[in-house]
């Protein structure tokens, strides 16, 4: 790790730069794609918020822009401080180490219990909610091995599997990664489960407090699980379920993905073994995921990109040559996600022209990015 790796990862946000990145965060049409790029476009969050009226009227959006307010986010950092949660910027201490490495890892995530677990080597327990006796059973002890032999458990405080996975690694430390705000207990069934992980493991969650569960909530609760992790064991699943969702994220982010078994007459083992064909890693024990995980290259342990908080704004290409390519760039646009590249390539613009235009569009509202570098026009109704 070089020494401005380590240096950025080191650093902290001032109490007034963490309420910038919170209000820039809970903007509209500002996902952590989006965020980084703002970042690293006007060096701070505060131009950036400063920012973002011209640059949507720019992408030729049709309403005002809702920029989260002061007052808001003074709210929310309260609400936390009364829990005893705490919000956390990438790049801070108690931040995940491995969760900067994805493309999509949220700029501030809050913590709720014992932080200092989140400095562990991490795997991940998912699987189905329904789930068997003897999913059940199994969730829990390997969970209790793979605790006992050093490693953190993750997993999403779901019924079922996840929940039996916590309870197996309690003794040696579990995280729960929350779909709603951190101070929401969902299912209402695993409050005891809720209470006992605030009190000896670790809470996690992207979203506002009070925030109630959603469907479109889960897609980024998964990615955060298999982010923190170093693979993803999925012990029972049934096809297009959650917990593959959770593998497909794991694969994407360049982790390894364990699978579990089971019989072929059983829904809940069709997608476990429909992963065993596609060359998951084919787990009847810990020992199955220590003995991959002690083979396969390292990780590192640095940020994928290192955030300076404190940058100067880049130099903005020109307005002139912006306008040329905004009409060239649309053109190129489907529904279907077109790789930034490839945009690149067909317009015959300049990345930083390009990138700039594709900010403008989506925070105007215009377009959608995807994982890989893609992006998608999103059709009016």
């Amino acid at each position: 790790m070089s020494a401005a790796m380590n240096k950025s990862r080191e650093q902290t946000l001032s109490a007034t730069e963490k309420l910038d990145w919170l209000r820039l965060i809970r903007s509209d049409n500002v996902g952590p794609i989006t965020f980084y790029k703002l970042l690293e476009r006007f060096g701070t969050a505060g131009a950036a918020l400063n920012a973002l009226p011209d640059l949507v009227r720019r992408g030729g959006g049709k309403k005002r822009i809702r920029v989260a307010g002061l007052a808001a986010a003074e709210r929310e950092i309260e609400a936390l401080g009364k829990i005893g949660a705490k919000l956390i910027a990438r790049g801070e201490p108690d931040y995940p180490p491995l969760l900067g490495h994805i493309e999509d890892a949220p700029p501030l995530i809050n913590i709720l219990g014992h932080s200092h677990l989140l400095r562990k080597k991490a795997i991940a327990v998912v699987g189905a909610r329904n789930a068997s006796i003897n999913g059940l059973g199994f969730a829990e002890k390997i969970s209790r091995d793979l605790g006992i032999g050093g490693l953190l458990v993750v997993s999403g405080m779901a019924r079922g599997i996840d929940a039996s996975a916590h309870r197996g690694a309690m003794a040696t430390g579990t995280a729960a990664v929350l779909g709603g705000g951190i101070d929401v207990v969902y299912p209402k069934e695993n409050a005891e489960l809720y209470d006992r992980l605030k009190a000896e493991g670790v809470i996690i969650s992207e979203i506002a407090p009070g925030t109630q569960p959603q469907a479109r909530h889960f897609p980024r609760r998964n990615r955060l699980i298999s982010g923190i992790a170093r693979g993803v064991v999925v012990v029972e699943a049934r096809p297009r379920s959650g917990s593959l969702i959770t593998a497909r994220m794991a694969l994407e982010q360049d982790r390894e993905v364990f699978a579990v078994p089971g019989a072929p007459v059983d829904p809940r083992a069709r997608g476990t073994n429909h992963l065993i064909r596609q060359g998951a890693i084919l787990t009847e024990s810990a020992e199955d995921v220590f003995d991959a995980l002690n083979s396969a290259g390292r990780i590192p342990m640095s940020d994928t990109k290192p955030i300076d908080f404190k940058g100067v704004s880049a130099t903005l290409p020109d307005p002139n040559e912006c306008a040329a390519a905004r009409v060239e760039i649309k053109k190129s646009l489907s529904a279907a996600p077109t790789s930034v590249d490839e945009i690149i390539r067909n317009c015959q613009c300049s990345l930083p022209v390009v990138s700039w235009v594709l900010l403008e569009l989506e925070l105007a509202g215009r377009i959608e990015r995807h994982p890989g570098n893609k992006v998608s026009l999103i059709l009016a109704p």
